[in-house]
């Protein structure tokens, strides 16, 4: 996307506080959907809410843009409360938010112009006109404007949905899924040309992905939800290299997880000068990148099973038994090396690691 100029007010200051969300709890139907939902987002920033299906991300969404009411909390937003438990409640055309749905949400009888215009009834005619050319020269499809959506790539339907989002100069966007339609390389590029569409404009954008890739080259800040809490908010390097819980290490697959109550047996194949019983409750995370793999002439009972090509390198999978108290049970951990082995799969392996692992306290 070219350098475009719309006009969008610009911040009093970098860290002005977007919006607040303060123990928002939300059920349907008698089920938990949020739980103590708690988060700020300063101006200008882009969250990603990453989580598995079902952990409440849509739903957050759908709440700060007033399309599902809470039953506690609050939610402010630049300032003003739109919700709060004594009977705030701005309807969703008042809060200054555009919303980009999963599927966009054209409306195919409608051309992309009159699409654009939907959310601009306040304007009159010129004003509407020029409105509708300035969002769709934004997006590069100043050509369209009289297209249907059905005679568009999914590509072009993603970014007329952003135009129609951002066309009544919305202060907060909300994305639900917005790549999941798209792949490969129109994913990357549409993902980098949207990104600096948002910090050219100062654009506050909150999106909601099941992908962490998604996270990494979108997010300025990631925030894990699981069973509709956050469990770890900050930016995307520091989840996922340093996540607070087991929960976190497990849905981000950070590496390989050991505890020290049922698989002291793993430790004890590593040589490692770290300390082996900091919590019996705990977990450690071992990276696959710092795994030493070695071929061993001795039965260590960690044996090659898979060796994979993976463009940056080679990534490994490996069996360690466990004899004592697991009864011939295996664990599988992943390892990744630039070069290949030069291991048969099947033979025994001599395992080290090159740093401290990260400690998780659960």
């Amino acid at each position: 996307m070219k350098d475009h100029t719309m006009s969008y007010e610009e911040p009093v200051s970098s860290k002005d506080i977007a919006l607040e969300l303060f123990n928002i709890q939300l059920a349907i139907d008698k089920q938990k959907i949020l739980q103590a939902l708690t988060f700020d987002l300063i101006e200008g920033e882009i969250l990603c809410l990453l989580g598995p299906s079902g952990c409440g991300k849509t739903t957050a969404l759908k709440a700060i843009a007033g399309l599902s009411i809470p039953q506690k909390g609050q939610i402010s937003l630049f300032g003003d409360t739109v919700f709060s438990e004594q009977k705030i409640n701005q309807p969703p055309e008042e809060r200054s938010i555009g919303f980009i749905f999963q599927d966009y949400a054209l409306f195919p009888h409608m051309t992309v112009g009159q699409n654009i215009a939907y959310g601009l009834s306040h304007l009159d005619k010129p004003a509407r006109q020029l409105r509708i050319r300035e969002s769709l020269e934004l997006v590069e499809l100043a050509d369209l404007e009289h297209r249907y959506p059905h005679e568009l790539s999914g590509g072009q339907q993603q970014r007329i949905a952003v135009a129609r989002a951002l066309a009544p100069k919305p202060k907060l966007l909300l994305m639900d899924e917005p790549f999941s339609n798209i792949d490969g390389q129109v994913k990357r590029r549409m993902m980098a040309d949207l990104r600096q569409l948002l910090k050219k404009h100062n654009i506050s954008c909150i999106f909601v992905t099941h992908a962490k890739d998604e996270a990494f080259a979108f997010a300025d800040k990631t925030a894990v939800m699981v069973n509709g809490r956050i469990e770890q908010l900050d930016i995307p390097a520091k989840v996922f290299n340093n996540p607070n819980t087991l929960a976190v290490a497990e849905f981000m697959e950070c590496g390989n997880l050991a505890t020290l109550k049922h698989s002291q047996q793993v430790l004890d194949r590593i040589p490692s000068q770290w300390p082996r019983d900091i919590d019996n409750s705990g977990y450690w995370l071992f990276k696959p990148q710092y795994l030493v793999l070695s071929h061993s002439f001795q039965n260590t009972g960690i044996t090659l099973i898979d060796s994979t090509y993976i463009g940056r390198g080679y990534q490994h999978e490996i069996a360690i038994s466990l004899t004592k108290n697991n009864r011939g049970s295996t664990v599988i951990w992943k390892a990744e090396t630039e070069a290949p082995l030069g291991i048969a799969i099947g033979e025994n392996i001599a395992l080290e690691y090159e740093q401290m692992p990260h400690w998780l306290q659960n």
